[in-house]
């Protein structure tokens, strides 16, 4: 009989989105804010607080007069706002003379940022002064205000975790040990595989129509393992990891000994990977067969 083995059923998570940044994003509008803004202004909006590793934002942006748009450190820009303390931060993603646009920005790290908008326009402090001494304060109801509608949005993308599906120890025999564990749902699904065992073994991730043709010897092992990129010979103690091709369907992975040995001996095997577990439909769909 082949042993299949039984799936785990522990989760445990990770940041493992980070390595799957290629996947797709879908921007789904959040809350919005329209800002009068006077000439020469400067408007902070939302703080973003990326994971660990950065991220994106998407805003769209309308604004009756143009307007500059970048992004500044939160912290500097929370300490520059103190009564008498200098405007001393940096911007990045800055971007002039937006009437209408999505704008987008990479941000780099964990460090929260702020997004900011500046008013192009110049001061008109000669005709507000002459305004002024005639009408007195309610002249800065001359000065058309810059209306800037700012939409914002929230990502959505496939979440990803650090999925346990095998942990066993087994007795060793001459015959492969075939473990069926999985149909990938994505490229580049990564698996990780830690192996202890008293002789050396070969481990191999194959195609589970390659595998059944090993265990059945109308392929020999030297030919499958031709075929895949991830395997291992003369094992005892070590961890590795492997990534899956989508194409190549369901996945098994098979242990061999590579020498004959008497007695009883045991071995154990682990096996984790990264699982979609939220928005998983956004995921490319698979190739036809």
């Amino acid at each position: 009989m082949r042993n299949l083995s039984i799936f785990a059923t522990l989760l445990f998570c990770a940041l493992a989105a980070n390595s799957h940044a290629q996947n797709p994003v879908v921007w789904t509008a959040a809350n919005s804010e329209t800002i009068p803004l006077e000439p020469a202004s400067l408007h902070a909006g939302r703080v973003y607080s990326p994971a660990v590793g950065g991220g994106d934002m998407h805003v769209q942006i309308d604004s009756r007069y143009p307007v500059t748009v970048a992004m500044a450190w939160a912290d500097e820009w929370n300490a520059a706002m103190r009564p008498g303390a200098p405007a001393n931060f940096s911007f990045l993603c800055v971007k002039e003379h937006v009437t209408s646009a999505i704008y987008e920005c990479h941000l780099p790290s964990e460090r929260p940022m702020i997004i900011t908008f500046r008013d192009e326009r110049r001061p008109e402090k000669p005709a507000l002064t002459t305004i002024g001494a005639i009408l007195g304060p309610g002249a800065r109801q001359f000065i058309s205000p810059n209306d800037l509608h700012i939409q914002y949005y929230n990502a959505l993308q496939p979440e990803f975790c650090w999925r346990r599906i095998l942990d066993e120890k087994y007795q060793i025999t001459p015959v492969p040990k075939i473990y069926s564990l999985m149909t990938p749902d994505h490229d580049g699904q990564e698996l990780s595989v830690k192996i202890k065992s008293p002789i050396p073994l070969t481990v191999a991730l194959l195609p589970s129509h390659l595998a059944d043709q090993v265990y059945d010897k109308t392929v020999t092992l030297t030919d499958a393992l031709d075929q895949t990129g991830c395997k291992e010979r003369g094992v005892q103690s070590m961890s590795f990891n492997c990534t899956f091709n989508v194409a190549n369907g369901t996945q098994t992975l098979l242990i061999l000994p590579d020498i004959d040995f008497s007695g009883h001996k045991k071995a154990t095997v682990e096996a984790n990977t990264v699982k979609c577990v939220e928005h998983c439909e956004l995921l490319p769909p698979p190739p036809n067969p």
